[in-house]
């Protein structure tokens, strides 16, 4: 199976008026656990979209226009994605993505490559997120883990920092985002 460890950057956390100003992913091999595929880009995006950006998301990661003004458009970062994920011939394996919060982090891929076009390409349908990968392998091993959790017990630094992982480091890359993400996925599972 193909491991997809997707991870986003965005002006703000509304798909219907922010947009991606970084995205990244690694394509694992789930039986050698060898990278298959990297990528990682930034977006270029118009002054008008980041009159609309939300200052704290911007202070989360960091970015400022300037910075974004020498990344590639949408368009050219979509037919870069669609070229890597076709080679893997997705439609004749099987594979998941894999994202802190697959809500989010797909909301904003469906704006670069459409629901339709990634079904005719044959990607995964299935988007899984690690806090219920976690709190999943926790109830089945610790019978005294808590059926109930605080949302915060659930972010990917809480989880790294059970199994003595460091924190993602700020502010936030979304390539630092998939390795920290397959960090703790490893953790996990190992």
């Amino acid at each position: 199976m193909l491991l997809i460890f997707l991870d986003t950057e965005t002006t703000g956390l509304d798909p219907d008026k922010h947009r991606t100003l970084e995205i990244a992913y690694k394509v694992l091999d789930s039986r050698s656990d060898l990278a298959v595929i990297s990528y990682e880009a930034t977006v270029s995006q118009p002054a008008e979209v980041w009159a609309e950006a939300d200052p704290e998301s911007l202070e989360v990661n960091g970015f400022t226009w300037e910075q974004t003004l020498s990344g590639k458009s949408e368009k050219v970062v979509a037919s870069e994605i669609l070229n890597d994920l076709n080679r893997l011939e997705l439609g004749q394996k099987e594979g998941v993505f894999i994202c802190q919060n697959p809500s989010f982090d797909r909301a904003f891929f469906n704006q670069m490559i459409n629901v339709d076009l990634q079904r005719h390409n044959g990607w995964p349908y299935h988007w899984l997120d690690l806090a219920s990968m976690y709190w999943g392998v926790q109830l089945s091993q610790n019978k005294d883990f808590p059926k109930q959790l605080e949302e915060s017990e659930l972010s990917k630094n809480k989880i790294a920092k059970r199994y003595d992982l460091a924190e993602e480091e700020s502010p936030h890359r979304a390539m630092n985002g998939v390795d920290h993400l397959i960090a703790c996925y490893k953790a996990i599972f190992s």
